[in-house]
C-alpha cells in the first residue's frame, strides 16, 4: 500500500487523525472561543490513587487555564477505543463509524463544559446516533 492509504497508518495516527478532523469541524464554528486552547491524544489516563474501589476511566479531561498556561482538552486513545469495540473488547475489532461518534461526543462534551454551555448548543448533532 502507498503510504498515503488510510491502512498504511497505526491505529494511534488514525486516531490522531480524526481528532484534528474533529477539532477543526468545532473550530469552524468556534475558532475565536477555542483559539488559546491546546488538544492532546494520550494513550491512557493517569488513573492511579490510594483509594482500594475501582476509579471509572476517564476518556478525556480538561485542564482549565493556570499560570499563563492555556486550557487543554486531553483525549484518552485506549479507553475510547475499548469503549467502541477496540482491541481487547471481547474479541471484537474497532467500529470505525462508532469511534468517530464517540471521539466527535467526547470533545463536543469537553468544549461545552470548557465554554460553559449545553453539549446540543455546541454541536446540534450531539449524540444523534445518524452522525
Amino acid at each position: 500500500m502507498p503510504p498515503e492509504a488510510p491502512f498504511s497508518l497505526s491505529r494511534a495516527e488514525r486516531f490522531d487523525g480524526l481528532v484534528g478532523d474533529e477539532v477543526a469541524r468545532l473550530g469552524r464554528r468556534w475558532g475565536r472561543e477555542l483559539a488559546e486552547v491546546e488538544f492532546a491524544v494520550e494513550d491512557v489516563p493517569d488513573v492511579t490513587s490510594g483509594d482500594p474501589a475501582p476509579v471509572p476511566v476517564p476518556l478525556s479531561r480538561t485542564r482549565p487555564a493556570s499560570e499563563g498556561r492555556p486550557p487543554r482538552i486531553i483525549v484518552y486513545r485506549r479507553p475510547i477505543e475499548a469503549r467502541s469495540g477496540g482491541p481487547g473488547a471481547r474479541g471484537r475489532g474497532v467500529d470505525e463509524r462508532e469511534l468517530a461518534r464517540l471521539v466527535r461526543d467526547v470533545l463536543v462534551e469537553e468544549v461545552a463544559d470548557l465554554l460553559g454551555l449545553s453539549p446540543e448548543s455546541v454541536d446540534p448533532s450531539y449524540d444523534s446516533p445518524d452522525e
